[in-house]
């Protein structure tokens, strides 16, 4: 899915852009050929925190149903407060800076608000049940993990991956075994949690 971005488009667009879509192939599931029972969010990073604030507003807005989250290193917490936030600032792709540069544009002059950093949602429950797949060297990791931990302490059914030896994007390197094992999971995963 291709949806506004920021600088040019900050916080909220990208995530009407998402949740519009969301809506409209449960709306249309039928000439789609799909259940609509049976509709995942996912993404990765920047793609992964919206599809997690998707999830979010569907439920609060008693919206259309999500079966599944699909959360690969995904950026939950604009705040970066965690442990690897402080200690990863020079990883490859993607780094401290990168990240509170990635903020200072999706925020733009708005505050953040669990809508833009679902870590800030203080009441997780009711969520649909998630995939979440931290990298090792990665300042995203802490809050990838502490985001699963608080959707399974709300009740969420979890499962959780952390990949040794990998970091944020890394997985584009698709000739590494690592990199092949990740992709794997990800669609197995999926195919689980929307087999019939």
């Amino acid at each position: 899915m291709d949806y506004r971005r920021a600088p040019e488009h900050p916080f909220p667009a990208a995530l009407d852009d998402a949740y519009a879509v969301l809506s409209w192939a449960h709306e249309h599931a039928a000439e789609l050929g799909v259940d609509p029972n049976r509709i995942a969010v996912g993404g990765h990073s920047a793609g992964a925190g919206i599809s997690a604030a998707v999830a979010l507003r569907a439920r609060d807005r008693q919206g259309p149903p999500i079966r599944f989250q699909l959360l690969n290193e995904p950026g939950l917490d604009d705040r970066q407060e965690t442990w690897s936030q402080r200690n990863f600032t020079d990883t490859p792709w993607h780094d401290r800076d990168r990240t509170s540069l990635m903020w200072g544009h999706y925020l733009g002059s708005g505050q953040a608000t669990p809508d833009a950093a679902p870590a800030r949602a203080t009441d997780l429950s009711g969520l649909p049940p998630a995939y979440i797949a931290a990298a090792e060297f990665d300042p995203l990791r802490d809050e990838n993990i502490d985001y699963a931990v608080r959707l399974m302490g709300a009740g969420v059914p979890v499962e959780l991956h952390q990949w040794p030896g990998t970091f944020h994007g890394s997985q584009a390197i698709t000739s590494a075994d690592v990199s092949q094992r990740q992709s794997a999971a990800l669609v197995g995963a999926l195919r689980r949690a929307l087999a019939a």
